[in-house]
């Protein structure tokens, strides 16, 4: 934990409503920007960052000011590598979230499909998209998380994935852009490029209730 008191919130995501695909994240109305920023030091129930979910109407920002420095006794890998993010959208299935009916009923199908696709599975290729991401499943690395909403009781939306990496060595043959591909279709770029680490290649998923006004959100650390 940091010696000092005060510690700047890090930057994590900030999107602009207009450079979302729609429906994906269903934005309060009168706001326009999402940002998650976090503490970057490890915090209790569960031990990772603790994220703040902000949405704001860009037309009320005045002065922008300068990012403050991360804390120097901050986790390095709990402080992204600033970089720019191109929104592309995809459509995925949940696999930990498939309701139980459905797993049971399709695991004959499942087998069928690795059978006949030895290198293809269907939570890794077929189901939620790795790495950081807004809206759709959380490809949860052990179990799905307490998520249900503090206030109502109602389940919360997944809102925000964090992930330390965007694939691993063999989801990223199925969900890897085509464009950081090189010509022979092999990856081209790390597949880490905020430089996160949320420990044992885990990540922390933000969730936010739909149903309260106040937007109310809670997130869960997973890790293997």
């Amino acid at each position: 934990m940091p010696s000092s008191t005060t510690v700047p919130m890090v930057p994590v995501v900030q999107v602009f409503h207009a450079d979302v695909p729609s429906g994906v994240v269903p934005f309060p109305l009168g706001r326009d920007v999402l940002q998650v920023l976090w503490c970057p030091f490890n915090h209790d129930s569960p031990a990772s960052p603790w994220p703040v979910v902000l949405w704001r109407d860009s037309t009320s920002v005045q002065a922008v000011l300068p990012t403050p420095a991360a804390d120097p006794e901050a986790d390095e890998w709990h402080v992204p590598a600033p970089c720019v993010i191109h929104p592309e959208r995809v459509t995925e299935y949940p696999s930990w979230d498939l309701p139980e009916d459905l797993t049971e009923r399709w695991q004959e199908d499942f087998h069928r499909l690795e059978e006949a696709a030895p290198l293809l599975s269907y939570a890794t290729h077929l189901a939620e998209a790795p790495g950081t991401k807004l809206g759709g499943y959380p490809s949860w690395f052990t179990a799905p998380g307490d998520t249900d909403c503090k206030q109502c009781g109602r389940p919360m939306d997944h809102l925000l994935t964090v992930a330390s990496y965007e694939g691993d060595g063999a989801s990223w043959r199925a969900w890897l852009p085509a464009e950081d591909r090189d010509e022979e279709g092999r990856r081209a770029v790390p597949l880490d490029p905020t430089g996160l680490d949320m420990g044992g290649g885990g990540a922390v998923y933000v969730f936010a209730c739909r149903s309260c006004p106040n937007r109310p959100f809670t997130h869960w650390y997973d890790s293997t």
